[in-house]
């Protein structure tokens, strides 16, 4: 048992040693040594999945100085002079009345919820009370990268394997024998049983600090418990997420008409492949034409009014259904077309075709009819952690552990497939029609464009002296400077998932040092040296590293404004100027909306801008390529216009890491 001195001091250091988390994320490890698995799990973890989560730090809320100062330094590479002579004002009538006061009342009510974060709430309920539409808006895919084995890579063997692997990822989580998350700082002494073995013998309430002498950092994982038989239903105002975990079949969606069938028995076993296999096959074999009227267009309305449309089809008949869509496991989509263009492969994942996914359901499996496949998931219950943990261990069990195979026999009519219909009056079809009209020119307005990069890679920029995330972050501001001349309100999520309850906090990449790099590579002015640029490259990497941690570490800004602002309109009371101030606004008006994803089973990732005069700027540096994927709303942005201005930079920078001038004939 651990002293109680000892605790004492490791509690005041357990924040230094934190800010290591997002230094290297490539050693938080996805390899986990585990006991024999049995054929319904994926492995048995002789750590309980919560072992750790009692005594997980909470989330600290910043000291209104530091924000207040890191505020008015990322909005002056926004602002005018006059705009920011403006905000500086601002800011300090800010600290010296309402501020101080806000703070307190927020700091008394983060010590009476204990058990949480003081933005937790408040950031659920900002993805639940918006009214937009949750498809481009908010639902994010990312997409895998073919089996290797190209006779495996076909629509129903893959989608077979990747069910019973996502069951087994479910049973194991549930039976609470899923490996933690766990950052591992030094692998080599924290990733082996020996770690294990130790931790088990520590009680879960100071388990953490266990973990912490091993420089081993256990992570939240209270998001999963969202990823099965879960869904966001609309409500007027505010939407509600609902998990019902009795719920034991799937939901299959193909040309707009819904399907069910069991994939666990009575006792909650997976069922034999095959029969699981020929319940697919049944579906893909189905010879009803596309849905007249396909009601899953629906989930891509605004908000209340699907919440509208919702009581309507109860009102018809329809609650039986509804609940069987929304209790399902998880939803899988199967596509007839085989797009290969990543063009196409990027519109078929992030939106497809009216009504084909129902974008409410935490978890969408989508499979094309060659076997390409993705997630696309619901963004208020979770963020990226999580899926990305179900996304490589489904991969990887699918692989390792194929169930079915190219000389499996597909029995003839097992299970017990139900295809679902809808009972629908003439004002509901008409509302369909509307619901489709407007999906169609919204999804049609989107412009999308890719970029495989080859050049150079993460080990190469590595080597370089430069941080990999950086190094991108810099050809995206660069980018943008080089088509528009300017530079704007940008974002990037950064995972908190180090302390209880954690969500994101935003990396701001728009910083003094990013954009004297971008004048001195673009604009016209005496051609700086080599060495110039280089140091200047330097000097970008070395601030992204400062933000990237103090954003790990909950010591960025915009959570901690999030939730001052958001006490302010709970208690009803005036709102300080500070946030109606406009330029509070711009620097929410998020034009550049970035976001990486690092994993050797993604094979591309995408979203939709934030705003309509946005970019929607996915992004991947791995070993063996660079990747983009970019999305705009022409005409106010110009998606292959920024690709071109992407390819620029990375080459620009190249000849600079190389030691050669970019700017000299």
């Amino acid at each position: 048992m651990l002293k109680l001195h000892r605790l004492n001091a490791l509690r005041k250091t357990k924040l230094q040693l934190l800010q290591h988390l997002t230094a290297n994320q490539e050693n938080l490890s996805l390899n986990y040594s585990t006991a024999p698995d049995d054929k319904d799990f994926l492995h048995r973890s002789i750590l309980r999945t919560d072992h750790f989560q009692a005594s997980l730090p909470r989330l600290p809320v910043p000291e209104l100085e530091d924000t207040l100062k890191k505020y008015l330094e990322s909005q002056r590479q926004i602002l005018t002079d006059a705009e920011y002579d403006q905000t500086v004002d601002i800011v300090n009538k800010f600290k010296a009345t309402d501020g101080p006061d806000l703070q307190r009342r927020l700091v008394a009510k983060d010590k009476q919820n204990k058990h949480t974060s003081y933005v937790t709430k408040p950031w659920f309920d900002m993805y639940l009370k918006s009214r937009l539409p949750i498809v481009l808006n908010y639902n994010p895919f990312i997409s895998f990268q073919d089996d290797p084995r190209p006779e495996y890579q076909n629509q129903l063997i893959r989608s077979t394997n990747m069910i019973v692997s996502s069951l087994k990822f479910m049973k194991t989580l549930r039976a609470n024998i899923l490996e933690p998350d766990i950052f591992h700082l030094n692998p080599a002494k924290s990733d082996n049983m020996r770690f294990r073995k130790v931790m088990r013998m520590i009680p879960s309430s100071i388990a953490f600090y266990g973990a912490y002498m091993y420089k081993a950092f256990p992570l939240d994982m209270s998001q999963y418990k969202n990823l099965f038989n879960s869904t966001r239903i609309p409500r007027p105002g505010k939407d509600e997420l609902v998990v019902d975990k009795d719920a034991k079949h799937l939901l299959v969606m193909r040309n707009g008409n819904f399907y069910m069938f069991d994939v666990l028995d009575s006792k909650g076993n997976i069922l034999e492949p095959e029969v699981i296999m020929s319940c697919v096959h049944q579906v893909m074999k189905d010879s009803s034409p596309p849905s007249p009227h396909p009601v899953g267009v629906f989930t891509a309305e605004n908000r209340d009014t699907w919440a509208t449309y919702r009581d309507k089809l109860i009102a018809l008949g329809n609650e039986e259904t509804l609940k069987l869509i929304d209790s399902a496991v998880f939803s899988l989509c199967l596509e007839d077309d085989q797009p290969t263009d990543p063009n196409d492969v990027t519109r078929k994942f992030l939106h497809g075709e009216a009504g084909r996914i129902w974008f409410d359901k935490s978890l969408s499996l989508i499979l094309t009819g060659s076997g390409n496949a993705c997630v696309n998931f619901e963004h208020a219950w979770g963020d990226g952690v999580a899926v990305l943990r179900y996304f490589n261990e489904v991969f990887a069990n699918s692989i390792d552990k194929s169930v079915v195979h190219p000389s499996t026999d597909v029995p003839a009519n097992a299970g017990n497939v139900r295809k679902l219909e809808f009972k629908l009056d003439q004002e509901m079809k008409d509302n369909v029609e509307q619901s489709l009209k407007k999906f169609n020119a919204t999804v049609q307005s989107l412009d999308v464009d890719h970029l495989e990069y080859q050049k150079y890679t993460k080990s190469y920029v590595k080597k370089s002296g430069m941080g990999p995330d950086s190094l991108m972050q810099l050809a995206i501001q660069m980018a943008y400077y080089r088509q528009y001349k300017g530079t704007v309100a940008t974002y990037e999520s950064c995972s908190t998932s180090a302390f209880k309850h954690g969500r994101t906090e935003t990396i701001r990449p728009a910083t003094a040092e990013t954009k004297r790099a971008c004048m001195l590579f673009v604009d016209d002015h005496p051609i700086p040296s080599t060495e110039e640029l280089k140091n200047a490259m330097l000097a970008c990497s070395k601030k992204h590293g400062t933000l990237t941690r103090n954003a790990a570490m909950g010591k960025g800004f915009d959570r901690h404004l999030f939730g001052l602002k958001t006490l302010v309109e709970e208690e009803g009371g005036r709102v300080p100027e500070l946030f109606t101030d406009p330029a509070y606004q711009k620097l929410n008006h998020i034009i550049l909306s970035t976001s990486t994803v690092s994993s050797p089973a993604i094979l591309i990732g995408g979203f939709a801008p934030v705003t309509p005069d946005g970019f929607g700027v996915g992004y991947s540096i791995e070993d063996s390529r660079i990747g983009f994927n970019v999305t705009s709303y022409p005409p106010a942005r110009n998606a292959p216009g920024f690709i071109e201005c992407v390819t620029k930079s990375l080459d620009d920078m190249y000849e600079v890491l190389e030691g050669r001038n970019p700017r000299k004939p």
